[in-house]
């Protein structure tokens, strides 16, 4: 795969911190910059955002249809069926954009936090679990961990004590609220220190979810 194209913003100069925000299926990098500049990190000092583009591919449950997606979506999840060659290929897509945050531009992998909406929030938390170097951060909305199966033996114990934010709809009919409480359950009996939220939303954010996002973004890039 390509280098995954990139939207980047800098709320100042020299910035100490990267957040890195994956979108979700059929939207691009654009749909998570008005959120971010909701955020209020001006205790953090300057903070560096990159918010990349999926490619563009075939999406089976959306009859072949051409869109922005991390990885195929094969069925309904009853089916429980994944596309595990997709899945890693964008894992090895958003890993080099870490390690050129750490290698390149001399970003501390502690100053990082990766985070994502519905796939974007997938590829996630398969990405920085997987990652060598630990990160300040994990922060995932309405998604889920996917090929959970492969977690416990593929994981990097550099990232076995970051901390990781979780939040889902309580009535969301895409990524189903179950889904989200399973790995969020599936993480902590891997011993990973999770921060649970729930709202009563569909697949979507809210502003009582950035509310919380920022304190905990604060909390992991302030020490």
């Amino acid at each position: 795969m390509a280098a995954l194209e990139t939207i980047e913003a800098e709320s100042g100069p020299h910035p100490s911190a990267t957040i890195i925000i994956l979108h979700g299926l059929g939207a691009d990098g654009n749909d998570f910059v008005p959120i971010a500049q909701e955020l209020d990190l001006d205790a953090l000092g300057p903070v560096r955002f990159i918010f990349p583009h999926a490619p563009v591919m075939p999406v089976t449950i959306n009859g072949g249809y051409r869109m922005r997606a991390w990885y195929d979506i094969l069925g309904s999840e009853m089916q429980g069926r994944e596309d595990e060659a997709g899945l890693r290929q964008s894992r090895e897509a958003i890993e080099a954009l870490l390690v050129r945050e750490e290698q390149e531009r001399g970003m501390a992998p502690g100053r990082i936090v990766l985070a994502g909406f519905s796939q974007g929030c997938a590829m996630a938390l398969m990405t920085g679990l997987r990652h060598g170097q630990r990160l300040a951060g994990i922060a995932g909305l309405s998604g889920y961990v996917p090929l959970a199966q492969a977690t416990a033996a593929e994981r990097s114990p550099a990232n076995q004590h970051t901390p990781i934010f979780l939040a889902h709809g309580t009535v969301d009919d895409i990524v189903l609220p179950e889904r989200g409480e399973a790995s969020r359950d599936a993480l902590q009996a891997l011993g990973y220190p999770v921060e649970w939220h729930s709202y009563p939303m569909g697949h979507s954010v809210s502003m009582e979810e950035i509310a919380d996002l920022n304190a905990w973004l604060v909390k992991v890039l302030g020490n």
